[in-house]
């Protein structure tokens, strides 16, 4: 196991920076314990069609003392990676086992298709089985995703078998997975699969899998017939499965909902409008959901947004929720600085854990931000951060660096951008979070360092420096400063 001292990364940070996260921090006390950036998985390929040592957009699913990881490992410039890698821990995150998903790439396994993308992970309780959604690609006659798979594990993650799959028709894209895992609910074991068809208008589909992953139902559509991307499915109790996804010009989010077990999937409503700030150094975002539910089936769902920043000069992480999927909050700002600084954030991944809800659920939240959000791909320092609440989202915590400074240059490059990941993650082990985060150094000639990651000692504790949330007001008729996307398209 590779591990490295955060404060390391951190040696020449300035003072510019110190003050851009916010001026108070400097004399608030810590609200975590000493924190280390621990490395969990690096790139292995050597194959020359694609960019090593690369791996971007994490996926963590944690339960019990358990908890996998999985990354895109080896990018290709023009749409996923060699294979998927996984680590596992489960010992709370004391120590990890690393591999690879066999039978998908030509690269691992003797496996049919050319390239994987887009790794989501599920546990199934009732079962005992790990999963790990993921979306093959080929690359004749033209780079396009051909199936959505379920790699599944019996042996608590840490060794997997050829992927089962979930469908194979179309050209598909951005998968997702999620299990019910409540033992009184009337659907228990029942796994969910979502993904959208490029080659249908980016049409939102679901499959439901009762057996452990084994085998999975049909494809079914929402009752209009939506379109849409990047859906991430959360249970509740009761056994309704919501699923917010991103529309598919990226300009709003949506949800949607089964009460019967997947049997049918309902009309889409509208969480909020998403207007955004084009990230500078063509760095590759999106206002793509993170969705995560309390113990009591609150549902929060978190992306990056503008709408409380003058003239959209740069990205907050903004919050709405929701207890039954039809009605949502109005978008809150997370506080990790105020609106008059020059700090941009992006790409977040929310946790919440399970064992807590209401006025006393805990949240995690890990991000990417640039301290300046006025940089060009030259001048840009990438910066990974951590903020948390323990009261549901009332409060927040002082923010925490987690990693950086990146040049952008160190990281892999996409006919998109330059990539961290569309998505990363966080997941609570007991009360304690790990997020899961890409992050590089300097490259060793052509040769890039960029690998997956995690954070020990985020255990949230009582602080002094405490900021409340919801006393910002969006800034009226806020919209994003870049035109929309023209849909379909895909972010594999």
């Amino acid at each position: 196991m590779n591990s490295l001292s955060r404060y390391s990364l951190f040696a020449r940070r300035t003072s510019t920076i110190a003050i851009s996260l916010v001026s108070a921090l400097a004399t608030a006390v810590s609200a975590f314990a000493v924190e280390t950036l621990v490395q969990i998985s690096s790139d292995t390929y050597t194959n020359a069609s694609s960019q090593h040592a690369t791996q971007v957009e994490p996926d963590t699913f944690a339960f019990g003392s358990t908890i996998v990881a999985a990354a895109q490992t080896g990018r290709f410039f023009d749409g996923g990676s060699s294979n998927i890698r996984f680590s596992t821990s489960t010992n709370g995150g004391a120590s990890w086992v690393r591999g690879d998903l066999p039978g998908i790439t030509k690269y691992f396994g003797s496996g049919p298709y050319d390239r994987v993308s887009d790794p989501a992970v599920a546990y199934d309780a009732k079962h005992n089985v790990w999963m790990i959604s993921t979306l093959p690609l080929i690359e004749t006659p033209s780079v396009s995703g051909v199936a959505v798979l379920t790699s599944r594990s019996t042996d608590g993650g840490l060794t997997w078998g050829n992927p089962v799959v979930v469908t194979n028709i179309g050209d598909v894209d951005k998968n997702w997975i999620a299990c019910d895992n409540t033992p009184s609910s009337p659907f228990y074991g029942n796994c969910y699969t979502q993904w959208d068809e490029f080659s249908d208008g980016d049409r939102i589909y679901m499959s439901t899998s009762t057996d452990g992953g084994l085998t999975w139902g049909p494809r079914l559509k929402t009752a209009n017939n939506a379109t849409g991307l990047g859906g991430q499915p959360v249970v509740q109790p009761n056994g309704t499965v919501i699923v917010p996804v991103a529309n598919a010009n990226e300009t709003a989010l949506l949800a949607f909902r089964s009460t019967n077990g997947g049997a049918s999937w309902s009309s889409t409503v509208t969480i909020a409008s998403t207007p955004d700030h084009a990230v500078a150094g063509n760095l590759r975002t999106g206002p793509l959901p993170s969705a995560e539910i309390d113990g009591a089936g609150k549902v929060f769902v978190v992306w990056q947004d503008c709408r409380f920043r003058r003239g959209c000069k740069s990205n907050d992480i903004v919050m709405s929720t929701s207890t039954d999927g039809l009605t949502w909050t109005s978008p809150v700002r997370i506080p990790i600085d105020n609106v008059s600084s020059k700090v941009d954030h992006f790409i977040p991944g929310l946790a919440v854990d399970r064992a807590t809800s209401g006025n006393t659920a805990n949240l995690a939240l890990a991000y990417y931000y640039y301290p300046n959000t006025n940089c060009n791909a030259s001048t840009c320092q990438l910066y990974a951060g951590y903020i948390s609440s323990t009261d549901g989202g009332t409060n927040w915590s002082a923010p925490t660096p987690l990693a950086g400074p990146m040049s952008l240059s160190w990281i892999a490059d996409t006919s998109q951008g330059r990539m961290v990941g569309d998505y990363i993650s966080t997941s609570f082990i007991g009360n304690t979070p790990f997020p899961a985060i890409t992050v590089a150094t300097a490259p060793a000639g052509s040769v890039f360092n960029e690998a997956m990651y995690t954070v020990s000692g985020l255990t949230p504790v009582a602080g002094s420096f405490v900021v409340t949330a919801g006393t910002d007001h969006p800034i009226p008729d806020a919209a994003a400063d870049h035109a929309a996307r023209n849909a379909p398209f895909t972010t594999r």
